[in-house]
């Protein structure tokens, strides 16, 4: 049977996986956004369900003021002895940590923050009991690149032996993303290298000790696409796992440029979570042919996946999971208990502009086409107040579609802010309190419309998706839909009613 990549659309990056039984856990990075560490279920490998978030807390993750593509980094996750852990970068505050659970959909422990530098860090349970806690140089010194190591005791977060270099990669630049196992009689030290972007790729060494020398893979890298016309670009950051009956797989990122004949390398949906097999000869893994968008599921029991449609009628006391805010939430700033039914959105000073926590409510775009529409009750009074959707990449790359007061009249609008440069694309003057505002988008084009209930939908206008690829906005994010309200430096109070919010494919 055949599986699709990616197995997690839209940015979900640096992808960790384990298993526990017949069940298998996923986790990615977060970078500013909260709730942090998306974590995912599977039966299956292809069909995942999110059912949580590892960091909840503002104590878990600070954030405040985060720059945009700072927050959580590469998180590790691992089972033992009834326990899962979470181990992770916040490079806001430039500290890694880890967390634990029982239940991996429920609570996660307070941090416990570690006396240990760099970033991307990883665990590894050894089956005498002792812990290996792997990660990067110092990135803000001048210590040798590649990849270090010591022992660690989970409990405390003490280190409990020197910091050691075990391996620099085969040259590639920037060696990162390690993952460290035990399979058989060897230990097998898997890495990222290159960069994640265009360069990216995978590669592999081993030892008969945990702290080498390590011997490199004959055959690296063992996964990349760096010299590849695949739709599938920037391969890399993987983690292994053995399937139930016991084949290997790995999870990985990779990204997919906007498929537009002639129009150059562009993506804007972030770096995904793709699979592949894997096979063995001679003691080493090989992930022979090409990754590409379908592949052959072999024996893995799949599970049908179902006919893609997402609509929150904020019916419930808790938002859905897919939900985000940028940076940690201002108190107060939104409910769903306010107005039953009803997302209610306080305003604040902060606008979509600033590197802070604007009153936003977001989800991930996670297909090239798709269509997203929300109803929308606002009133505003003063210049300035504005209520609506937004595409966002981050603070400086983004499109709104809203309601707003603007030279004195209520109107609707469509904005684009690309870098230093910000237009108003064209606006209507619009007296009603209700309004459904609509969002079309394809692989090269978000087109904006509004319309009220129950009445014809007009179309306000258009923004290229190139302009909030990471090849023109930068950063290790990917665009997000949000619902947002603001008074753009005003403090007065403005309060935004969203109804419902659509998302189809």
């Amino acid at each position: 049977m055949k599986y699709n990549n990616p197995v997690v659309c839209g940015f979900y990056p640096d992808p960790s996986i384990c298993r526990v039984g017949e069940d298998f856990y996923l986790v990615t990075s977060s970078f500013e956004y909260f709730p942090g560490v998306p974590i995912f279920h599977s039966k299956d490998l292809v069909n995942w369900k999110q059912i949580g978030h590892c960091l909840t807390r503002e104590s878990q993750l600070p954030l405040h003021q985060s720059k945009s593509s700072m927050g959580i980094f590469a998180p590790t996750i691992r089972y033992n002895n009834g326990r899962f852990y979470m181990i992770t970068t916040n490079l806001s505050v430039g500290k890694n940590f880890l967390v634990w659970t029982e239940k991996p959909e429920g609570y996660w422990s307070d941090p416990i923050w570690l006396d240990w530098p760099g970033i991307d860090p990883s665990l590894l349970f050894d089956e005498d009991g002792k812990v290996y806690l792997t990660g990067t140089q110092n990135i803000f010194s001048s210590e040798p690149m590649g990849i270090y190591q010591a022992e660690i005791d989970v409990e405390t977060g003490e280190i409990l032996t020197e910091r050691r270099l075990i391996w620099q990669g085969t040259g590639g630049a920037h060696p990162e993303g390690p993952h460290l196992y035990r399979i058989n009689n060897f230990y097998y030290l898997m890495i990222a290298e290159g960069g994640t972007e265009y360069g990216h790729m995978v590669t592999m060494a081993r030892s008969e000790k945990p702290f080498g020398p390590f011997e490199s893979h004959p055959h690296n890298p063992i996964l990349t696409h760096r010299s590849s016309a695949s739709p599938i670009q920037a391969t890399g950051h993987a983690d292994l796992v053995q399937y139930s009956d016991g084949s290997w797989w790995t999870v990985f990122l990779g990204i997919r440029p906007a498929p537009i004949p002639f129009s150059g390398k562009h993506h804007h949906l972030g770096r995904e979570t793709f699979l592949a097999p894997v096979d063995w000869n001679a003691g080493w893994p090989i992930i022979g042919a090409e990754v590409d968008i379908e592949m052959d599921g072999r024996t893995l029991q799949l599970e049908e996946r179902g006919h893609w449609c997402c609509k929150d009628d904020f019916n419930r006391n808790t938002l859905d999971y897919s939900w985000n805010f940028l940076r940690n939430p201002a108190e107060g700033s939104w409910s769903l208990a306010e107005r039953p039914g009803w997302l209610t959105l306080h305003g604040s000073p902060i606008s979509l502009n600033d590197v802070d926590s604007p009153t936003f409510v977001g989800r991930r775009q996670q297909h090239f086409d798709c269509k997203v529409s929300t109803l929308l009750e606002f009133s505003p009074t003063h210049e300035g107040e504005e209520a609506g959707l937004t595409v966002f990449m981050n603070e400086r790359f983004h499109y709104e579609i809203a309601l707003g007061i603007r030279d004195g009249v209520k109107k609707v609008f469509v904005r684009r802010r690309i870098g230093s440069l910000w237009k108003v694309e064209s606006e209507h003057v619009y007296g009603q309190e209700s309004i459904i505002l609509s969002i079309q988008a394809d692989a090269k084009n978000y087109t904006f419309s509004y319309q009220q209930p129950c009445g014809e939908s007009t179309i306000l206008g258009s923004g290229e998706c190139s302009l909030l690829s990471t090849e023109v906005a930068g950063g290790f994010t990917g665009v997000f839909f949000g619902l947002y309200a603001t008074g753009n430096g005003s403090d007065r109070s403005n309060t935004a009613y969203f109804d419902w919010f659509e998302y189809t494919n």
